[in-house]
């Protein structure tokens, strides 16, 4: 079959939890020594594993026949070049779909479920067979596309990092993050264990997971208080993943004689961004998307903008 572009299709990997245990225990077998001594299910590796690997393959097989394959881990993301036209295929879970967009500046990205029994996958709508029917639409641009917002965190020293689920901004690890936050004409310092900004695609995850604690927390609390059950707050916690808005949460804040706490929750627009000084001698960080080892650092001094991001995410569905 002839190829029918000369740009390049980047298939995006990632290590399983088989692999992730090899690299730890160098061997199979001592992987294999340590889950099955914890009582684990040991063959449940291997089977994911199997099934992993034999979509790659099947990947690079269907790829191969529409364009030039270039095959990334995703250890590599933030250091790759992403071609304006190249068109992106992720294999693996939700995550990883995430994890590959923040790094795309208009790209199409395909999100690929290798193993549909195992994983749901909200961003995983095809599975292996769908690519040779998928990739020739696409690049005939026969293939509907939709849009996602993401967010974005500028700091005072030129750093940046964008997100497309959440920001995190907060200490490194459990303690309180202490800063100024100003939204608008609203500004306090706080005492907190830090400070969630989420995208419309975010809102089904860490975002909604706060909402809800929040609320049971509020009724619960009412009711134990006075004994009578409290009104029940109405929030739909998901919105649209090209919003053009995002949601910040400051988890457990606390009220003290240096630090406040009514400036916790709030709409950040792009005629309205949200700033924070960092007041953490160290250990202050700003990630996103859960990825914990790609951070900036946001200790005393840092001053950090966070708006919505000027570039959009591809998904194709």
């Amino acid at each position: 079959m002839d190829r029918q572009t000369e740009n390049k299709i980047v298939l995006v990997t990632r290590e399983t939890r088989l692999e992730e245990l090899k690299a730890r225990f160098n061997t199979v077998s001592q992987a294999r020594f340590y889950v099955e001594q914890l009582g684990g299910n040991f063959s449940d590796y291997e089977q994911e594993d199997v099934a992993y690997q034999a979509a790659i393959k099947h990947a690079q097989q269907v790829i191969g026949q529409f364009g030039r394959l270039q095959v990334v881990h995703r250890r590599f993301l933030p250091n790759f070049l992403f071609g304006k036209d190249d068109v992106v295929v992720a294999v693996g879970q939700d995550g990883l779909v995430a994890n590959t967009l923040k790094y795309l500046d208009g790209q199409s990205l395909i999100g690929v479920n290798p193993e549909p029994a195992r994983y749901d996958g909200l961003l995983l709508p095809f599975q292996v067979e769908d690519l040779a029917t998928i990739l020739p639409e696409l690049l005939r641009r026969q293939r509907p596309l939709k849009s996602v917002t993401m967010a974005k965190a500028s700091l005072n020293n030129g750093q940046t990092i964008y997100a497309v689920n959440d920001l995190f901004i907060g200490p490194k690890s459990h303690g309180s993050a202490r800063y100024t936050i100003k939204l608008g004409d609203r500004q306090e310092r706080h005492s907190s264990s830090g400070v969630i900004v989420s995208t419309g695609l975010g809102s089904t995850g860490w975002f909604t997971s706060l909402i809800t604690g929040a609320n049971a927390v509020s009724e619960a609390f009412g009711s134990q208080m006075d004994g009578r059950k409290t009104p029940k707050v109405i929030f739909a916690p998901r919105f649209e993943w090209d919003a053009k808005h995002l949601f910040f949460t400051v988890r457990e804040p606390f009220p003290s004689k240096t630090s406040t706490a009514t400036l916790v929750f709030g709409r950040v627009t792009s005629r309205q961004p949200l700033e924070i000084s960092s007041l953490m001698p160290e250990r202050g960080v700003i990630f996103s998307d859960g990825i914990e080892d790609d951070f900036l650092e946001f200790n005393s001094g840092t001053q950090a903008e966070i708006k919505i991001a000027e570039k959009t995410g591809q998904l194709v569905v």
